[in-house]
């Protein structure tokens, strides 16, 4: 058989064993779990205080507080709420004119209006692509012991910010990603996004290095099994490569059937064959009429004629060296001495470096449209079950299928023909599957209102908490599909309501009945994640680049890991002004500036981020070169600005922090000032540094007040930078 050739095994009789009664009876009793029974739409219950809720969400928060005996607290003032909407939505903090307008607008639509207008920004898409980014694990790098680039992964990056900014249903965002490229399409442009979306598939992190083709080709199939289950399914059906599910009713003969359906396409994702890369892979070319952006700029026919003599000469070098090798290894001479075979080797790699840098470009110089992607492989195969996970322990094949528990009863789950991924696509985005609604909705709630419905959203399996409100989970699923899969119009449903509109304060009399919050009586105060904090420190220092170049500094290296930690270490030196989503994510690499604020790992599906306080953070804010400068751009945009001293640091606090300071505030700024300026005032000293005359000494006492302002304006900003409540929304 053709899985047993593809892993190296001896070739198996194809079994596929029958379950026994006792499976099938844990199969029905595994559908009673409450994530895998098909969410129905509950009706909203009926509340005590009728005048409190705005809509169906509110009416199933209340009904739980009025029973657990519990009271909301008063509804958000109009400057926190703006800003939370405004990080929320589009990850960027309100301008004091977007603050100023909606404090003063007392229209009954006031709040719609500014959600439809932050739903509408093109910087919606790069706030939510994000979120989903992070459950795809995105990095420009393959990880691991090679980490070599991945030249065309930013394609898949710019394809999921823009299906968040046209709404594209989530249904199809879903297929797209598992099947797009056997999806029907309307014209090259569509046939070309679709193929794009496949990325998902390809981007993650691989063993180049691994000597064992067959493991190779599993832990490939076993990622790609792993991330969609948890980023679309919130299951950790993975677990079941070496054993039955220790804990949901998912057997490896699930599993293996799954193994199938990925083995039958061919994952392509660029990296070319070198030293430190035993397993290449090639890319799609896409449609020239695609109308996508290329990823290097053409070729003057003068450029393009030097390319081709460097790989040219480079061939003739690889040629020679590698006849020295095969010369030495028959005399014997350098039996003990690898430097001959190291030196052909490393020849030949920067021969295939440079060939690719040549196959980015047609025969006139223009650039070709590659894309990372998965294809059908010409023949589906099915998957031996590898007993403990070993590809040296083939046991029966597995017909290529889907997850029994996951299936009705009476529903096929064997794939009849090809790969099986169009029938894995269809199946995953049903209105049938009891997960994929489900999933999604509680990602959107846990993004906006600081934790999900249910608090692990990469596992609702046996493990997985329950839900703390089931059947507002069911409301919002149903009320998703309804809506056409929308996310935007989910989005906006929450936010509109009551209880995310709350004031993040504290009640004594709630907390001592619900201190975790579990009922929703208050919102929670949170902290930004790594982007939002470094995209507002740009914006609000006048510095944030909205127009970033297409494509990513990757795309323009050397197939090399030197290329990429050039890549790195230009990012470190001379940080982007570009919102962080555009940042190269090279695997083990990150930025330091969203590794210091818990970005995630790369390599991992991650649904929830942490939000740690510790000292490094306070000590990054303090000494980083790229926060220093922020603030003296911070400062020097304030000084711009019309009226006296005292009126520029207010200014500075409402850019900053999006609210006008109270009295307190204005006492702490006045001491703040003169602090710094008591300790910074003092006669000059030094040979030559002696009390100026005349007009030089009022002139000289001119310029160093504007200095010691400066300064102190400088201190200030950093010091907004570095305050909780730049990086928390109440």
């Amino acid at each position: 058989m053709l899985a047993a050739v593809l892993l190296g095994a001896r070739p198996t009789a194809a079994a596929d064993p029958a379950p026994t009664d006792a499976w099938q009876h844990e199969v029905a009793e595994g559908r009673r779990h409450w994530a895998f029974q098909k969410p129905v739409a509950p009706a909203p219950p009926a509340v005590r205080d009728a005048a409190w809720p705005r809509g169906a969400i509110d009416r199933f928060l209340l009904a739980a507080m009025e029973k657990a005996g519990v009271t909301p607290v008063a509804d958000a003032g109009r400057e926190p709420l703006i800003r939370r909407l405004s990080f929320d939505l589009i990850g960027l903090p309100p301008t004091p004119d977007e603050i100023r307008a909606f404090v003063a607008d007392t229209g009954a639509d006031a709040v719609e209006r500014v959600v439809d207008r932050l739903l509408a920004s093109p910087r919606f898409g790069e706030r939510w692509a994000r979120h989903w980014l992070d459950v795809a694990r995105y990095a420009d790098s393959s990880g691991k012991e090679s980490n070599l680039p991945y030249p065309h992964a930013w394609r898949y990056r710019d394809w999921v910010i823009d299906a968040f900014n046209a709404d594209k249903p989530y249904d199809q965002f879903l297929r797209e990603q598992i099947a797009g490229d056997l999806l029907k399409a309307d014209g090259p442009a569509d046939q070309a996004r679709k193929i794009v979306a496949t990325g998902f598939l390809a981007l993650g992190p691989k063993g180049l290095a691994e000597r064992d083709r067959r493991q190779f080709e599993m832990d490939v199939v076993d990622e790609q099994i792993d991330v969609f289950s948890q980023a679309m399914l919130g299951l950790t059906l993975a677990c079941a490569r070496c054993h039955d599910h220790k804990f949901d009713p998912v057997t490896q003969r699930d599993y293996y059937a799954l193994a199938g359906i990925f083995m039958s396409s061919e994952t392509l994702y660029g990296t070319g064959s070198q030293l430190q890369n035993r397993h290449p892979a090639t890319l799609i070319e896409l449609p020239p009429d695609a109308g996508l952006a290329a990823a290097v700029a053409p070729l003057e026919p003068a450029e393009l004629e030097r390319l081709r003599r460097q790989v040219q000469e480079l061939a003739d070098n690889a040629a020679d060296l590698a006849r020295d090798a095969r010369a030495a290894r028959r005399e014997g001479k350098d039996a003990n001495n690898a430097a001959p075979f190291l030196r052909a080797r490393v020849a030949r790699d920067r021969q295939a470096a440079a060939a690719a840098d040549l196959d980015q470009f047609r025969a006139d110089g223009s650039p070709r449209t590659l894309a990372m992607g998965v294809l059908d492989r010409s023949r589906p195969v099915d998957s031996p079950l590898l007993e403990r996970g070993d590809v040296d322990q083939p046991a029966g094949v597995v017909p290529r299928g889907l997850v029994e528990v996951l299936c009705g009863p009476d529903e096929p789950r064997k794939i009849a023909t090809g790969s099986g991924r169009l029938d894995l696509a269809f199946w995953i985005a049903a209105r049938d599957n009891p997960l994929a609604a489900r999933v999604m909705a509680n990602r959107v709630w846990l993004k906006l209102m600081g934790a999900g419905i249910v608090a692990t959203p990469d596992n609702f399996g046996v493990m997985g908490m329950e839900p703390t409100h089931p059947a507002l989970l069911d409301h919002l699923a149903v009320t998703f599909m309804d809506d056409g899969w929308s996310v935007k119009k989910l989005i906006r449903r929450i936010v509109l309501s009551r209880g995310y509109q709350l004031a993040a304060v504290h009640a004594a009399a709630a907390f001592a009945i619900d201190p975790d919050n579990r009922l929703r009586w208050r919102m929670d105060q949170r902290r930004l994640d790594a982007e939002a904090i470094r995209d507002a420190m740009l914006a609000v220092a006048g510095r944030l680049d909205l127009e970033p170049t297409p494509g990513s500094p990757v795309a323009r290296v050397r197939e090399d890991r030197r290329g990429l930690m050039e890549v790195v270490n230009t990012v470190r030196r001379k940080p982007d002004t570009c919102r962080s989503i555009y940042l190269p994510i090279v695997r083990d690499q990150e930025p330091e500036f969203l590794a210091v604020f818990d970005f995630p790992d790369a390599s991992l599906s991650s649904g929830r981020r942490d939000a740690t306080n510790v000292p490094v953070q306070g000590l990054f804010l303090l000494n980083s070169p790229e926060v220093v400068s922020l603030a003296e751009a911070f400062a020097e945009r304030v000084t711009g600005l019309p009226g006296t001293s005292a009126e520029r640091f207010e200014r500075a606090f409402e850019m900053g922090l999006g609210r006008r300071p109270g009295p307190a505030d204005r006492a702490a700024i006045a001491a703040f000032r003169a602090d710094f300026s008591g300790r910074r005032r003092g006669p000059p000293s030094g040979p030559g540094q002696g009390e100026p005359r005349g007009d030089a000494r009022g002139d000289a006492r001119g310029d160093a007040r504007a200095d010691r302002e400066r300064l102190a304006l400088v201190a200030y900003c950093q010091a907004l930078f570095a305050t909780a409540e730049f990086r928390h929304l109440n």
